[in-house]
């Protein structure tokens, strides 16, 4: 894979998705720059992460919350509870699909959605949200899809990078939450990681004091990017 050479530029100020009360900026690729793969997969190993043919990473005055993390999975076992959740999930099935529109993932989608964030932005998803937010026109990216009983409860995207896999979005049957999908989703991600041979599973952006992200200290060891280099995790924060 050969180094190239790309623009960056500065988006103007948002709100803050993650942390209240805090204006965010972005890091983006030159627009007139057409985005593949390859690029893809050198910009996620400097802290890039896509949301549709998005392609961004945080760079805001006077914050370094956002933390690019990773998990190294030849290094991962899986901590007591995750083991627990393998175990109560033997009877799950799963299988991987290329990214595209069905009805039956986009009512999943929607279920999840307006029951996980009916006070957010995303509520009352429609049919090209779906689309536009998960997979691009660029991206290879792929859904696993977990089954119980032949009927679909949880789907995770995920990016086919040259290096690694990078865990995109995850959604499951609020009905099943007892069965903590969304750890289920993440292992059997790290298995499909380790299954082509790949040594990392990119997992977006950890934040110390963000709720919603406190679940992916739990995935042991844990590298991060610090000042552009990838350093492990301390597991005590």
């Amino acid at each position: 894979m050969s180094s190239q050479n790309i623009h960056l530029y500065l988006t103007s100020e948002h709100e803050c998705g993650y942390l209240p009360d805090r204006m965010a900026t972005n890091l983006v690729p030159d627009p007139t720059r057409q985005m593949d793969m390859e690029l893809y997969s050198q910009l996620i190993q400097l802290g890039y992460r896509r949301s549709g043919d998005f392609t961004y990473r945080p760079h805001c005055n006077g914050c370094i919350e956002c933390q690019p993390c990773r998990i190294p999975v030849n290094s991962f076992a899986p901590n007591r509870s995750q083991r627990r959740c393998l175990k109560d999930n033997q009877d799950l099935t799963t299988n991987i699909i290329k990214a595209s529109y069905s009805d039956e993932h986009f009512e999943l989608y929607q279920s999840y959605i307006n029951s996980r964030h009916s006070d957010g932005s995303m509520v009352n998803p429609q049919p090209k949200d779906f689309s536009n937010f998960l997979y691009s026109q660029w991206s290879d990216t792929h859904f696993l899809e977990v089954h119980k009983d032949n009927r679909l409860v949880a789907v995770a995207a995920i990016d086919y990078t040259d290096a690694a896999l990078s865990a995109v979005y995850c959604y499951f049957d609020p009905e099943e939450s007892a069965r903590s999908l969304g750890t289920y989703c993440i292992l059997q991600q790290i298995q499909q990681t380790k299954v082509r041979a790949l040594d990392y599973l990119y997992m977006g952006y950890w934040i110390k004091d963000c709720q919603k992200m406190k679940y992916k200290a739990y995935f042991q060891p844990m590298e991060i990017l610090v000042n552009n280099t990838w350093k492990l995790m301390d597991a005590s924060d």
